[in-house]
């Protein structure tokens, strides 16, 4: 469920826009991105977990946050980051 160390290290690695970038909605996003998609997967096996569906019910909500905050600055920002991490809208 977790995400690993180096597994974040890697997916801020390729989603920076410069080096040293943490804390770009883009590298937020991404690391949200990936959380969320391992709480999906867990779900497939373990459907009436609702602890852990509150916890993803928080994440989307975080990274719906991020997104609007990026589409008010902006948009085409934005849009690619949909684009890259096929996120719906």
């Amino acid at each position: 469920m977790s995400i690993t160390a180096e597994r974040k290290a890697e997916v801020i690695k390729t989603n920076a826009t410069k080096t040293g970038d943490t804390g770009s909605p883009e590298v937020q996003v991404a690391i949200l991105s990936e959380r969320i998609n391992n709480l999906t997967n867990h779900f497939k096996t373990h459907g009436k977990d609702n602890h852990s569906r509150r916890g993803l019910l928080k994440l989307v909500s975080t990274r719906r946050s991020l997104l609007d905050y990026l589409k008010k600055k902006d948009e085409a920002r934005y849009k690619a980051l949909l684009e890259k991490h096929n996120i719906r809208r």
